[in-house]
């Protein structure tokens, strides 16, 4: 039977990496966006995670179509790059609604499904954001760290019902929202490449790799409420940065 994965933000970056992935693993992959995803997949669902109504429709058109739910992976997010001191109410409840009001309604809402039929695997895109502090970023940090806390949470519930709930956490991504958080002034590429002891930022395809283990149950069937950093290093090295750059 054909295992059935539902990936939100999969227009562009991450997303769209683990789309394309998971299809050629073998998945019908229902990628949701709020735009009509153009790549090959099973389903493409216009619908805005943090809108109970949209995430409720969207559960009934994968039901409808397919029957099942196997995989979430709940990866749309925005950024807000900021100081906590100039952020707005609205703009710091933009970021939680998306980043963690809307895994928690898609995990709610499908997890349901997973749990009735005793299997199932969801995959949350949190960030090396969610286990440090960075400057400027409180709404977008707060929110991280709040999607590695439902992760660990519902993988303490629903893990002895078949459910195993995982979050990975990247690093800097070559994507249009850091192409668009540069455009703001917010950093330089030498700014990530000189932090990261591997010294570049991560590609799509990498997160999607780790992605794509943990959704498989034949690779990571024991694996449950783990945030793993996907981010060459930079949350294990405490150098300073020449220290960092003479051992390059």
């Amino acid at each position: 039977m054909t295992p059935v994965a539902v990936i939100t933000g999969a227009a562009q970056g991450i997303g769209r990496s683990v789309a394309a992935m998971l299809t050629s693993r073998g998945y019908a992959v229902v990628a949701v966006d709020l735009q009509e995803v153009t790549d090959p997949v099973a389903l493409s669902v216009v619908a805005d995670v943090s809108s109970p109504a949209d995430v409720t429709a969207l559960a009934q058109q994968v039901r409808d179509r397919f029957g099942r739910v196997d995989v979430l992976v709940n990866n749309a997010g925005v950024s807000l790059l900021r100081p906590a001191e100039s952020t707005s109410v609205d703009q710091w409840r933009r970021v939680l609604e998306v980043n963690l009001t809307g895994p928690f309604l898609l995990s709610q809402e499908f997890g349901r499904d997973m749990l009735t039929a005793g299997t199932g695997a969801i995959v949350n895109i949190a960030s090396i954001a969610g286990l440090q502090g960075i400057a400027d970023r409180a709404a977008y940090n707060t929110s991280k760290h709040g999607l590695i806390g439902l992760t660990r949470t519902l993988a303490a519930e629903w893990g002895g019902r078949g459910v195993r709930v995982n979050a990975v956490c990247p690093g800097w991504v070559k994507t249009e929202m850091d192409e668009a958080d540069q455009a703001s002034g917010g950093y330089t590429d030498d700014d990530i490449t000189g932090q990261n002891p591997m010294g570049r930022f991560a590609a799509p395809d990498d997160i999607a790799s780790a992605v794509a283990f943990l959704a498989d149950p034949a690779l990571s069937g024991f694996v449950n409420g783990v945030a793993l950093p996907v981010d060459g290093g930079w949350t294990a090295d405490g150098s300073w940065t020449s220290l960092r750059l003479r051992k390059r």
